[in-house]
């Protein structure tokens, strides 16, 4: 099922300099419903195709060499609105295996509506094939280009409500700033779900609560990467147990650089903590190509 959502951006007036601009949206995005079972809905986001300078500007403040800019090239996709929560992680992990069995109840912060955590890449993996196994559609973990992208919203700016970040807007380590922002809260925790404003196209948590898998192996810079938006992943003679995996996004343990659109990050693909989580992506289904 598709239906238009309506996104407003609302930032407390003090929350910011005056001097500074932000974003402020106000858009119908179409998203699409997927029913998991038990009255439990998964919200996807259709993020439309295109182009965009993945990487970070020469300008913005404290960037690294691996986050260097390169133009990729985005076919429409569907993203989940959200971190997948526990309570959506609990309906698919009754589902019927695939590779490898998962626990119920991983996540340190317990709540249905707070991402869950605690996985391993291994364990997003399998909830993804649980589900297109269950939907008969293609659920997989984002390439680290569709996320990108995907948090952007063709914005070039740090994040993208602007060139800084305040804790009214997402959750991350308030004891730090980055680019002028001023300290704020530290929670210490997850939050639910969608309690910070979205982005243009309707996904909320870009920015902060929790890191998120991406498909891709780490590399250290984008020499080499491909230009189509897919995963980029090493030869398959590598031992697969081997590779580092791709996180994007900040969490709540971490300082507010961490949260920037461009901000890359590794994991041991077997490894779990309570900052990391995942949200999922779809190829778009041809009834909502249609509509």
């Amino acid at each position: 099922m598709s239906q238009d959502l309506t996104n407003t951006l609302d930032i407390p007036s003090n929350s910011f300099p005056n001097n500074l601009t932000l974003h402020r949206y106000r858009r119908k995005n179409q998203s699409y419903t997927e029913d998991l079972g038990n009255d439990v809905k998964l919200t996807l986001m259709l993020i439309p195709s295109g182009e965009f300078l993945m990487g970070a500007p020469e300008t913005e403040p404290e960037i690294l060499d691996r986050e260097q800019q390169h133009l990729v090239q985005i076919s429409q996709f569907l993203m989940g609105r959200y971190p997948v929560t526990q309570e959506q992680w609990r309906i698919v992990a009754e589902y019927e295996r695939v590779a490898r069995e998962i626990d119920l109840e991983p996540s340190r912060f317990k709540g249905d509506n707070r991402p869950v955590e605690n996985v391993r890449w291994e364990d997003a993996k399998e909830f993804c094939q649980r589900l297109s196994a269950k939907t008969g559609k293609d659920y997989r973990l984002p390439s680290e280009a569709q996320w990108e992208y995907a948090c952007r919203t063709g914005t070039t700016t740090p994040f993208h409500f602007g060139k800084i970040i305040t804790t009214d807007l997402a959750n991350y380590d308030g004891n730090y700033s980055y680019n002028d922002s001023p300290k704020g809260k530290y929670r210490e925790q997850t939050t639910e779900v969608g309690s910070f404003p979205a982005n243009a196209w309707g996904l909320c948590d870009m920015h902060g609560n929790v890191r998120e898998w991406c498909a891709d192996d780490w590399h250290g810079d984008y020499t080499g990467a491909p230009s189509d938006g897919s995963a980029w992943v090493k030869n398959a003679k590598i031992s697969q147990n081997k590779l580092n995996k791709l996180l994007r996004g900040g969490s709540w343990s971490f300082n507010p650089w961490f949260c920037r659109s461009a901000s890359r990050g590794l994991n041991a693909r077997g490894l779990f903590f309570s900052f990391v989580g995942f949200r999922v992506c779809c190829v778009v289904p041809s009834a909502l190509v249609r509509s």
